[in-house]
């Protein structure tokens, strides 16, 4: 195996809001890879929604050339210009699967660290993904010139969390510059060349794609052994199917041509693909002329964490819908969908997110970049049920969960929450997670202001507005990750919305039996402000079955069709009235109530 000795692959992880976008604007800057007119906050960031929401939703790759020169000690390298291809990632829980998917392309990883803030949830999480891909870590504390930095507080939290030397941890500041040639200067020094053999069949690993309408499906990838050259005949190794590379190239700011891409290195292939189904991340590149016989073992398959239906408002605008689902899971490998039809939505998708932030940027992201105007349904996350029979059934979707009757169990899905904060919020935090059915299973103190909390929790408590209600108890000073620990026995039901005792299919929800009465009642109420009056009474009742467990009624809009009559005997007025009482119902019997798009996604603020 041959290193590359000039070659660095690496990427920055961190909790959110640590600086990682600004520390990576900061080093291009230094480099001159970004000239200065082209330079602005969040550089690598290239969507709106990232730069409005101040984080990062996608991994980016870009390649920086940098001159080394031997500063002080023991020299380790030669000088010359290194090639660093840097990974800019997310920190959101939700984009972890980002992380893993630009983790298995990299030697070495920047773990920053906020000083102000020190290590919260996030970066735990992320560090381990890091040390299961056996990559070198380089501490860096970010922000040092802030007021409230705790600078030798978090060099301990680090030294105990890694156990490196203090003297390896390095201080920066991505605002303002500081250190940067520094954290350069160690990419260079602590982390190792690419290894790999250069004259071996071309063995590359595909971590993101693109597409692009007017040049087909832009693959980019990482080669571990062998090159790729322009008008090479590629295969991709899980469909056999055989392309010409029209163009190759490495990624800049923008894609930048080469003749050919060598071993090491990152970058990008167009083939003309148009078809969204035949490029899978994860899957192994190599050439017609000279295969390679092993695939590269990509990452694990991504586990959908919350469930939702996606349909279009037009109905005739389904296939259209598909298609944009289909190349937006080219740039977002972890969302999942299958086909489903609801009696009040027509034909949609049944889609799968790794929680409620994935779901709404999804959301955002079909009606920004493809115009796309959807209902989202109530979301839900997967049950098992254990029919009398012995059958099993996962239920994604409400109306998938088997008669009560023919059922014996249902399990749901727990997870093993981690709760990073101040030892003042202890109390408020306890009080939130028993209330959402957790169990505590540890306390200890990281330091003596930092405590960690490990509750077990349903996920379905976990799914609305746990993140948010955290947030607000602890004044925003907690930080929170969780991963999944399997199914438990649990008592789940189904609780339908009936709206003049007509089903609506899409509200439907599956919930704890003991939290049915209160999500009830306050879903009808919310109804009863959101939907409009008719011409009739509405009645909105939520039911378990056959029991009805709250109502609300919407009383009817009245014409007075009195008006016109002007004395005359009561009998005249009277008749009209019944003629009217006949009309509405009848109107009752025929009149639709139309539910509009705030109503489902209303399931989500019920305590506002």
């Amino acid at each position: 195996m041959k290193e590359m000795k000039n070659i660095r692959n690496f990427c920055i992880i961190a909790h959110i809001d640590h600086g990682k976008s600004t520390l990576a604007d900061r080093l291009l800057q230094t480099t001159n890879t970004v000239s200065d007119r082209d330079m602005h906050a969040q550089v690598l960031d290239d969507m709106d929604l990232e730069r409005e929401k101040g984080i990062t939703i996608k991994s980016h790759a870009i390649q920086i050339s940098y001159p080394y020169k031997h500063s002080k000690g023991d020299r380790k390298i030669d000088d010359g210009t290194f090639i660093l291809n840097l990974i800019d990632t997310p920190g959101h829980v939700d984009f972890s699967y980002e992380v893993s998917r630009a983790l298995a392309a990299c030697e070495g990883a920047l773990l920053l660290v906020d000083a102000t803030q020190g290590i919260q949830a996030q970066t735990i999480s992320n560090l381990y993904l890091a040390i299961e891909n056996d990559l070198e870590i380089i501490p860096v504390i970010n922000k040092i010139d802030m007021d409230g930095a705790m600078i030798p507080e978090v060099k301990d939290q680090i030294i105990d969390l890694i156990g490196c030397k203090e003297e390896d941890i390095l201080l920066a500041s991505g605002k303002s510059g500081i250190g940067i040639e520094e954290i350069l200067q160690a990419i260079c020094e602590r982390i190792p060349g690419p290894k790999g053999d250069p004259n071996a069949p071309l063995q590359a690993l595909i971590f993101d794609s693109v597409f692009n309408s007017f040049r087909g499906i832009i693959v980019y990838y990482r080669i571990f052994n062998g090159s790729l050259k322009k008008g090479d005949k590629v295969k991709f190794f899980s469909t056999d199917k055989e392309y010409e590379a029209d163009e190759v190239g490495i990624l800049k700011l923008s894609l930048d041509k080469r003749e050919q891409v060598n071993c090491g290195d990152v970058g990008y292939i167009i083939t003309g693909i148009k078809n969204a189904k035949e490029v899978k991340v994860g899957d192994t590149l190599t050439t017609v002329a000279n295969p390679t016989d092993k695939r590269i073992d990509g990452f694990e398959e991504v586990k959908p964490m919350v469930f939702a239906g996606i349909f279009p408002v037009d109905t005739d605008k389904f296939e259209e819908l598909r298609d944009c689902m289909e190349k937006l899971q080219l740039n977002d490998a972890s969302l999942t969908f299958e086909l489903e039809t609801s009696q009040a939505l027509g034909f949609g998708f049944r889609c799968g997110f790794l929680g409620l932030l994935h779901m709404e940027i999804i959301q955002e992201r079909l009606e920004r970049e493809f115009n796309q105007t959807v209902i989202t349904t109530v979301p839900n996350v997967s049950f098992i049920a254990h029919t009398i029979k012995g059958e099993k059934i996962d239920v994604h979707n409400p109306s998938t969960l088997p008669d009560p009757t023919r059922t014996e169990r249902i399990e749901e899905p727990f997870i093993r929450a981690q709760i990073i904060t101040k030892p003042e919020y202890i109390g408020n935090i306890m009080t939130l997670c028993i209330n959402k059915r957790g169990i505590i299973v540890n306390q200890g103190y990281l330091t003596a202001d930092r405590v960690e909390l490990i509750f077990e929790m349903p996920l379905t408590e976990i799914v609305f507005d746990f993140y948010d209600k955290l947030k607000s108890q602890t004044r925003g000073y907690a930080s929170f990750d969780y991963s999944p620990i399997g199914f438990r026995d649990s008592d789940i039901v189904r609780m339908d919305i009936l709206l003049n005792g007509e089903k609506v299919d899409a509200l439907s929800a599956l919930i704890h039996r003991s939290r049915s009465q209160e999500f009830g009642r306050k879903l009808c109420e919310k109804l009863k402000d959101l939907l409009t009056r008719q011409q009739f009474q509405i009645a909105i009742q939520a039911a378990i079955g056959a029991k009805v467990i709250a109502r609300e009624n919407i009383s009817a809009m009245r014409k007075d069709v009195t008006a016109k009559c002007y004395g005359g005997d009561i009998s005249r007025k009277r008749k009209l009235l019944e003629k009217q009482k006949e009309g509405k119902k009848r109107m009752r019997q025929i009149g639709n109530v139309e539910v509009p798009q705030e109503a489902f996604l209303a399931v989500l603020k019920l305590d506002d």
